[in-house]
């Protein structure tokens, strides 16, 4: 079976039972994996006052009781998404793949490919914390190996961009990789690192047998997870793969191109949770 490529549509309730038939038909085989910032959550002004809604975690855990691999995938720490969700039954990747925080794990497992950049980017993060960005209203979030800087909410957020544009340029000359998502920039190490290779880690090894996947996401870094779910479709790794696109104002036009369902916003999310569910 291939992916639903070619058939994006914006999805009612009364159409969401058809098109999760096949994950619903055999749920011990199939993983549900979710963004979590957008996704989950509605985007809120300052990120630490972000929250999972107590409807969408209730979804969520009686999900996590149904399907043989559940997991979050977030530009947080593996820590902080799962403190977030608080659901301990199912397993996290931060740092948009390269820490991975498995059901039941006390701590998060770093990739080692990462490890080494982790001081390189804190040290790029101090010395890029200059009054002026302040001044400015930028906020800079720790995400381990991951630098980001937050203009949104900013007094005057095209002077914050603009000092947010100087920041990207130092940190490329610098060697390092920069990612822009929804009004912040995020300054990675020069490695590959994302949602899909992640995805792709967490599945080769689960010790259940998946042979069917969805993915909901609504921004940039949500696009590598639904390409790797088209690769896997291709390479027969998977039988089936259900990329949902979850709509906003701010949003990517690429996520509603890319997807093969599309929710309005988290409020979307939680139909979509409770369809995967529903008797």
């Amino acid at each position: 079976m291939d992916t639903m490529r070619g058939h994006t549509r914006a999805v009612t309730s009364a159409l969401l039972s058809d098109a999760l038939a096949p994950l619903r038909a055999s749920p011990a085989r199939a993983a549900i994996l979710l963004d979590i910032d957008g996704t989950l959550s509605p985007i809120v002004e300052h990120a630490a006052d972000a929250h999972v809604p107590e409807t969408t975690r209730l979804l969520l855990i009686t999900v996590s009781r149904r399907y043989g691999l559940v997991a979050c995938v977030s530009g947080r720490r593996a820590s902080e998404a799962r403190a977030m969700v608080s659901i301990g039954a199912i397993s996290y990747l931060g740092s948009h793949g390269v820490e991975l925080l498995r059901a039941g794990w006390t701590e998060a497992k770093l990739d080692p490919g990462v490890e080494d950049w982790v001081r390189r980017i804190r040290e790029f993060g101090r010395e890029a914390d200059t009054s002026d960005l302040r001044r400015r209203r930028v906020r800079l979030e720790d995400k381990g190996a991951i630098v980001a800087f937050h203009w949104r909410g900013a007094a005057d957020e095209e002077a914050a961009r603009a000092a947010i544009d100087a920041v990207a340029a130092r940190a490329e000359a610098a060697g390092l990789r920069t990612h822009w998502g929804r009004k912040v920039l995020e300054v990675r190490p020069p490695i590959k690192m994302d949602k899909g290779e992640g995805i792709r880690a967490l599945l080769a090894d689960a010790s259940e047998e998946i042979d069917a996947a969805l993915y909901v996401g609504d921004d940039t870094t949500d696009l590598d997870a639904f390409r790797t779910l088209t690769e896997l479709v291709a390479e027969g790794r998977l039988a089936r793969a259900i990329r949902v696109g979850v709509s906003s104002e701010e949003g990517p036009s690429e996520i509603a191109a890319e997807a093969d369902l599309v929710v309005d916003g988290p409020a979307g999310v939680q139909e979509l949770l409770a369809a995967l569910i529903a008797e």
